[in-house]
């Protein structure tokens, strides 16, 4: 889960998927259990927003029953109205049957006080009212609400079903309004030999970024001793990965330290897509995101000539060996490439040809940086 936007509006992640499907089974199972045995109720979902909700509740729901919807409205933006309007009524006879209202979210109760309005006269057995959320700050009406899945500070939300003038009904999640995001982050990505280190440099010069390496970051904090350092080289000792844990805490505490940044470049991490999630989660709590993958897309073979060439003067044996080379082509393609399709599921990722010179490369990187 990351930062959305909708319209002119940002919103956060606020309730996960799994904590949703949690609540829904909580509540079905609640009805279920204070109604009468072989009793058939009638779930009344009200429209628009409570069609997913609806549609799982029901699902959970172990009996017969039936469903119908009414649609009423009282949302203009972001704002609840007094105005509430029936576009949609009950048509079946409810005479002597258990009705329970299917609700998405209540806040001031105006909408609830026209479903009550609304039954008055059916001549129900029983009226009852299930809402997935509730935000009791605002709530104003002297009325029941006998089933509450979750209550929520007053706060606007969209998603599973909500929306914000038509958008963000669709997401599985729900997202909270937000600040708009202050920084401009992006992922540096590329197989070893495709010039990030160097093309990072110009980046950060010229749009006054941070720049985040995670070699770098490794060699200070082992070097300095810190707790991270020393735990990071206790694994690396012992021939072991260092688990991703330790790596995120690196990068937060780079993060943390430059709080005033006007964004970040990050070379070399993630590496994996949940070191990606684990980014995302951290950058998200912050208000921020990651903005865009630029990934330096190079021939292998023109790769190959490059680091082998570079072997020459770098002195990193690692680079003097084509095999060796050409096995960590193949570590980069296998774990770590997988990241472009995390990020291109969220229209973040973006392929540079990084053949050409230097110049040329940082021009085609800064096209795309100027769009994010």
């Amino acid at each position: 889960m990351s930062i959305i936007k909708l319209h002119d509006l940002y919103f956060k992640p606020f309730i996960s998927e799994n904590e949703i499907k949690s609540i829904v089974k909580y509540l079905a199972q609640k009805v279920k259990r204070d109604l009468p045995k072989d009793e058939v109720p009638i779930f009344v979902g009200i429209l628009n927003g409570c069609f997913l909700f609806a549609a799982d509740f029901i699902r959970e729901f172990e009996g017969n029953c039936e469903v119908s919807f009414v649609k009423l409205a009282s949302y203009q933006g972001t704002s609840s109205t007094e105005n509430v309007k029936q576009l949609v009524g009950i048509n079946e006879d409810l005479t002597g049957r258990t009705v329970i209202i299917l609700e998405d979210i209540i806040d001031t109760g105006t909408t609830l006080q026209e479903i009550y309005n609304i039954f008055r006269n059916k001549n129900v057995k029983q009226l009852k009212v299930a809402t997935l959320f509730f935000k009791p700050d605002v709530f104003r009406k002297e009325l029941p609400i006998n089933y509450i899945g979750k209550s929520i500070s007053d706060k606007f939300i969209v998603g599973y079903g909500l929306d914000y003038n038509g958008l963000g009904r669709n997401y599985s999640e729900i997202y909270q309004l937000s600040t708009p995001p202050k920084m401009k982050n992006i992922v540096l990505f590329g197989p070893p030999g495709a010039g990030k280190g160097t093309q990072a440099e110009f980046l950060k010069e010229m749009y006054n970024l941070v720049h985040i390496s995670t070699g770098d970051v490794f060699r200070f904090n082992i070097k300095n001793e810190t707790e991270l350092g020393l735990l990071a080289k206790k694994y690396m000792d012992e021939g072991d990965l260092v688990p991703d844990e330790v790596t995120i805490n690196m990068l937060k505490a780079e993060v943390e330290k430059n709080a005033n940044a006007k964004g970040f470049i990050f070379d070399g991490f993630p590496r994996t897509q949940s070191q990606a999630e684990a980014l995302d989660a951290f950058l998200t709590e912050k208000g921020e995101q990651i903005n865009g993958m630029i990934a330096l897309e190079v021939p292998e073979d023109l790769l190959v000539e490059r680091l082998l060439e570079r072997g020459k003067t770098s002195g990193r044996t690692d680079d003097t060996d084509e095999g060796k080379i050409r096995n960590r082509f193949n570590e980069y393609n296998t774990k770590t490439a997988v990241l472009k399709d995390y990020f291109d599921a969220q229209n973040k990722y973006y392929g540079i040809n990084g053949v050409g010179s230097i110049k040329e490369i940082t021009q085609r990187i800064a096209k795309v940086f100027d769009t994010l």
